[in-house]
């Protein structure tokens, strides 16, 4: 199975186990991801919600031929998989842990801009290269981002798109801790069982209070973002980024000048 979901002690685990193709995520996978958080919103026999890919890689981002076929769904006024679970993790009920080691790549940083906590090996890499592929942010990031690190340091990763290691996201707040990789799954286990452990009734209003108005803001600002993505992923530019991937070159965008 490409996403393992297991529950265990009140603490649901959701991870990435595609690592022949680096983690890369399908709308498939999406799905599942999505169902699980939903299902746990009313399920007494989780407390909490963790995240967590393999030593060498959390994920790869989208798996790009599995993205491009599904491409049209994207603006077809149905809720795609991607958008189920997008929604899905930012209306989660129950916090939500991410343990992230190797690379992070799109969408696998967005993500945990919507988690509680986000707990990271000393290998880690984060990237958000949308603005490189001819795109926009994605899923509230161009809000929630600046929120979480400030403009300027929001700024620099998205507009550049360059990636950055785990010390310099621990640094700017992006993460709660840098750890080993060997230490990282059992501190974050660990962590997940502290919240387990404390009334369930407290952590779920304790978590609703600080989100606040803030779901249906996210929310708002995700539909804003994805119809501009949606749209751009049909023009000259993305075409191009994407062209260049799967030929295995450095795009050329001086052509749209």
């Amino acid at each position: 199975m490409e996403i393992i979901t297991t529950i265990n002690d009140g603490i649901l685990t959701i991870n990435f186990n595609r690592p022949e193709k680096k983690n890369a995520i399908t709308f498939g996978m999406y799905q599942a991801m999505a169902d699980a958080i939903n299902a746990s919103n009313d399920d007494n026999n989780v407390s909490v919600i963790l995240i967590t890919g393999k030593p060498e890689i959390f994920t790869a981002g989208n798996d790009l031929e599995d993205f491009m076929k599904h491409a049209g769904d994207l603006t077809s006024g149905d809720m795609p998989p991607v958008y189920q679970f997008m929604h899905a993790l930012n209306d989660a009920q129950k916090p939500v842990i991410a343990a992230v080691a190797g690379n992070a790549v799109g969408i696998g940083t967005t993500l945990l801009m919507h988690c509680d906590m986000v707990y990271a090996a000393d290998n880690a890499k984060f990237a958000l290269p949308f603005a490189q592929l001819g795109l926009c942010p994605e899923f509230a990031s161009s809000m929630v981002f600046q929120q979480i690190v400030g403009y300027q340091r929001a700024a620099e990763k998205l507009l550049l798109g360059e990636a950055f290691l785990a010390h310099e996201a621990f640094e700017m707040g992006f993460i709660n801790k840098v750890l080993t990789v060997e230490e990282l799954l059992p501190y974050a286990e660990k962590q997940a069982a502290k919240i387990a452990a404390l009334p369930a009734k407290s952590i779920r209003l304790t978590k609703s209070l600080m989100k606040a108005n803030q779901p249906q803001a996210i929310r708002e600002k995700m539909n804003e973002e994805n119809a501009h993505f949606g749209a751009m992923l049909s023009q000259p530019e993305a075409r191009e980024a994407m062209m260049a991937f799967f030929q295995k070159r450095k795009p050329d965008f001086k052509q749209f000048n």
